[in-house]
């Protein structure tokens, strides 16, 4: 994991929102004979983007955080490009990024009037979260990694902040259970019949982990699933009773 600095704050959600304005009005990306070597990176293309991007319930998102975002969508998106060849559409990535950042504001303010404020213990555990995944062994590494990257301690715990009370948020306002064992077990023994089925097509037999081996990761799956969707609906409701100016 690279810990390049995009948005914290609401990292899992912002993530599954790129991905949905991606789902719901086209890929970031147009097939097209690629342009660069496979090796470029591209520039970000700022021109014409104003000082303010976006204004969300009278609360600004400017053309800094908009470009520190964007640089790094940027930078994932033309990773991906490398792999598949085709020409990355920045106007279109521009777009999703600003409503990227627009959902992170309108569910850090529900958290906000929700009365949810992160404590340094809830904090800590977020950054700890951050470690593991980043193959880091302590709070304090993540820290310095980040001030080594020119992000200063405040902000990134600050932005830890944000993350915990944007989660508790969509935790406290639904209802998600994790599937049981029987849920589980069917869902597992479907996989076997689709990977026994590709096999047979490919003449490569795959190797099937016991049930017990992968159950927690079926249930964790599955509940990340229904957060995603159960999040996605809560921000639906946000932007309908609030007010959205995309600038772009």
């Amino acid at each position: 994991m690279s810990l390049k600095r995009t948005l914290i704050a609401g990292s899992i959600v912002a993530v599954f929102a790129l991905a949905g304005c991606s789902s719901a009005g086209g890929s970031a990306e147009k097939t097209a004979e690629p342009t660069e070597s496979a090796n470029a990176m591209p520039e970000a293309d700022l021109e014409g983007v104003p000082e303010v991007v976006a204004v969300v319930n009278d609360e600004e998102i400017g053309l800094d955080e908009f470009t520190e975002a964007y640089e790094t969508q940027l930078q994932r998106a033309a990773m991906t490009q490398q792999q598949s060849g085709q020409e990355l559409d920045q106007d279109q990535l521009k777009q999703q990024t600003a409503e990227l950042l627009v959902n992170n504001v309108l569910l850090t303010q529900a958290a906000e009037g929700a009365g949810i404020e992160a404590s340094n213990e809830d904090i800590d555990g977020v950054l700890k979260d951050v470690a593991t995944q980043s193959g880091l062994s302590s709070v304090d590494e993540v820290i310095k990694a980040f001030d080594e990257q020119g992000v200063p301690e405040d902000e990134v715990r600050e932005d830890a902040a944000n993350q915990f009370e944007i989660e508790q948020y969509v935790t406290n306002e639904t209802d998600i259970q994790p599937p049981s064992d029987d849920e589980l077990k069917a869902q597992y023994d479907q996989l076997v019949e689709q990977s026994k089925a590709q096999g047979e097509q490919s003449g490569q037999e795959a190797e099937i982990p016991p049930f017990e081996d992968v159950k927690q990761q079926l249930s964790d799956q599955a509940v990340a699933q229904e957060q995603n969707e159960a999040t996605q609906t809560i921000i639906d409701g946000l932007r309908e009773d609030g007010k959205v100016d995309i600038k772009l």
